[in-house]
Parts: structure tokens; sequence; C-alpha cells
């Protein structure tokens, strides 16, 4: 019977590190579905859903020992079990979000989402410079489930009106998407 993990890795960044990782993990037996890494500043990210044989679970600590006394922080958890919604349960869709840089801006952006239903599947943020001006310029590409039930247009006009009504200077695109988890 095998188990699947969420493992978490942060620490330095440095050549070699997911090569050693994943290392690390096909020597207990563990093999990396999803993931994501980032570079983020002088640090590196990691989170990766790892199904393993249920007896190997045990390993883990043990097995990035190394790791950590170079200062890397490991976490990681089963996970639970996930009722898969029906297809018919939701829409997908990729939701675009770009303008001036400012705190706030994806705090609004989840409330909203949050206050419709809309669960978020995945997030990428950061902030390029602008052309000219090189002013920073922010940008969010999500990947959201939105309720089968949620009129299209009403969602997409609560989200613009959350949107000015909170004084963000961005810009809202939507468009279908499919589904990477199916």
């Amino acid at each position: 019977m095998r188990s699947d993990i969420v493992l978490t890795l942060t620490g330095p960044d440095r050549v070699g590190i997911v090569e050693e990782v994943t290392g690390v993990l096909l020597g207990i037996e563990g093999n990396v579905g999803t993931g994501r890494m980032a570079r983020l500043g002088g640090e590196f990210a990691m989170l990766l859903l790892v199904s393993l044989p249920a007896a190997n679970v045990s390993q883990i600590d043990a097995a990035f020992t190394s790791l950590a006394h170079e200062g890397y922080k490991i976490t990681f958890g089963e996970t639970a079990a996930a009722a898969k919604a029906s297809p018919a349960a939701f829409d997908v869709y990729r939701i675009d979000v770009r303008g001036a840089d400012h705190e706030g801006i994806i705090h609004e952006i989840a409330r909203e989402l949050s206050r419709l239903g809309i669960n978020i599947e995945s997030a990428e943020t950061g902030t390029v410079e602008a052309p000219v001006t090189g002013v920073p310029l922010f940008f969010m590409k999500t990947l959201v489930h939105v309720p089968a039930q949620l009129a299209e247009a009403e969602w997409m006009a609560a989200l613009d009106e959350a949107a000015r009504a909170s004084g963000l200077d961005i810009d809202i695109s939507f468009e279908p998407a499919a589904d990477p988890g199916s």
C-alpha cells in the first residue's frame, strides 16, 4: 500500500538541491507527482506531493537528516483522502490580475473569491518593472474552481467591482481553462 505525503523544503538556494532532494526521495522509494519549486530571494522552496510505500513514511526524518543539518527546513504530512468533486460541480477558470504594485492586492482578490465560494487551486504572483518607467507592476496568475451554479457574468462583475471599490488600480482577465488535476 502506498501513502501520499505533502513534503515542503525551504532553505538556501544552491546548485544541485533539486537533484539531492529527489535522490533522497528515490532512496525511500518515493515518487514525486505534483510539485512546485521556486527561488525566492536567496532561498529555495519546494512543495511536493510524494507517493511512497506506507512502511517508508517513517523513514523520511532520517532520510533528510543531512539536509536538515545544512539548515534546510523539511516538513511533511500524509494527505487526507480527498473526495473528488464531480466535473459538473465546478467550472475551471484562469484569472490574471495585473496592475500597479501595492500592499493588499492578493488579500483583496482572495477575499472576494472566498466570499463568492470560488476556490483557488493554484496561484503565482510576482512583480516586473514597467517598460518605460521601471515602476513595479504586480501580476497574479490563478487557476480557480468556480461553483457551477454561480453565473459567470455575476462572479466576474463582482470581482471587478471589489477591485474598484477597494481602490485597486488593476486589470483582471478571465478565461475558461482545463483542470490540470483531472
